[in-house]
């Protein structure tokens, strides 16, 4: 199983503070570094205030040489379609190929609203995604005047420039949907990933995505499956409730809904996970000043995962 770092800077970080943890997550071996993708706090201040996703990337882009680098996960509402293949291309170039686009539906009203995004209903949301998903993809692809006929965004004869080094970059979807969210990872993703989600939800989740990928005709083995879980490992029981504290949470909590505990343990919960089929876990790193934290997840459970 890959380890991936996944930060949520809308909690509270600055570009440098992010940079930091991209770095250290490179020297130490970790496959990626994702960030989140909200412009609002949730339970807190946010101070100093949310960064954009794709601006932070493509500083990253530059600042580091060898980690891969994504989203978890875009909003469809944030951008459209267009103009969000033209900055995920263009990013792909900065980093000289190491970019993934992970991107949902959207979900957190509160955020639209603070900052003057509109915010349709459920099913127009999923439409509107599903457009996206289309289109971004296949303006990467075209090898000559690209349209598409979507239900609210189209496209005439693009050039579909600029292209991405990568041929395309890899694209991920995730959540719970039990319909139209496998049906769509079936037909555009290259990944499909559960957000915080138990072992029995995770089997129930990856068996309905690869129905999914059968009804669609195509081979379930050709989709990686992944999980994002909260992250909060201590060399022993003391380091751990440092860490619990340190970011708010409970240990029995964590050690019931992430990779948590001792390192024995967060080893053990992870390979409950790869034996579901999941190929990469994006452990949920909440306190971007404990790089230590990082180093010991480097050093006692990545070589045994």
């Amino acid at each position: 199983m890959l380890l991936r770092v996944f930060t949520e800077p809308q909690q509270g970080a600055t570009y440098d503070d992010l940079l930091a943890v991209a770095l250290e997550s490179e020297r130490l071996g970790f496959d990626a570094f994702f960030r989140s993708d909200h412009y609002l706090a949730m339970g807190t201040d946010g101070l100093p205030g949310p960064s954009d996703a794709w601006i932070t990337l493509a500083g990253l882009a530059r600042d580091t040489s060898t980690i891969r680098l994504g989203t978890m996960m875009t909003s469809a509402t944030f951008r459209h379609p267009g103009p969000l293949a033209i900055a995920v291309a263009g990013v792909d170039q900065m980093s000289g190929g190491r970019v993934e686009l992970g991107i949902g539906a959207g979900w957190y009203a509160a955020e639209h609203e603070k900052y003057a995004i509109p915010f349709p209903g459920t099913g127009e949301r999923f439409d509107r995604f599903e457009d996206t998903l289309a289109i971004v993809t296949g303006l990467w692809a075209a090898r000559g005047p690209f349209s598409h006929t979507g239900h609210h965004y189209s496209v005439t004869d693009s050039p579909g420039l600029p292209k991405p080094v990568q041929t395309p970059p890899p694209v991920l979807i995730g959540g719970l949907g039990k319909r139209r969210t496998p049906a769509l990872a079936a037909r555009h993703a290259d990944e499909f990933n559960l957000p915080f989600v138990d072992a029995d939800t995770t089997r129930e989740a990856f068996d309905r995505v690869r129905r999914a990928c059968e009804d669609a005709g195509r081979d379930p083995a050709t989709l990686r499956l992944s999980n994002a879980l909260v992250v909060c490992v201590g060399a022993d029981e003391a380091e751990f409730r440092r860490r619990a504290a340190a970011i708010g949470r409970e240990p029995d909590e964590l050690r019931e809904n992430g990779v948590a505990g001792t390192p024995e343990e967060a080893v053990a919960t992870l390979r409950r996970f790869a034996e579901l089929g999941s190929e990469r876990a994006y452990l949920q790193v909440l306190d971007l000043a404990d790089l230590d934290h990082l180093r010991l997840l480097a050093a006692e459970v990545a070589p045994h995962v």
